[in-house]
């Protein structure tokens, strides 16, 4: 049996989210637990509108967030 180092899931996106807008994963993070917003799809938009994220890494990183944030 071989072990798959390979980043799966939304993380998988993270080092072409840093190259692509010039900020580390964290700080993003950090942005959608300041927002006001809580719903999922009102983050991936306010990422996408506000910050011209496209709606891919968008996704990746609330869905990363708020997995972490719920524990998951």
């Amino acid at each position: 049996m071989t072990t798959d180092s390979t980043v799966k899931g939304p993380a998988s996106y993270f080092p072409s989210i840093e190259k692509k807008y010039g900020r580390p994963v964290a700080e993003w993070k950090e942005l959608i637990r300041s927002s006001p917003l809580t719903k999922h799809m009102e983050l991936v938009a306010w990422l996408k509108s506000e910050h011209s994220l496209g709606h891919g890494h968008a996704n990746a990183l609330v869905a990363h967030t708020l997995a972490e944030d719920s524990g998951k």
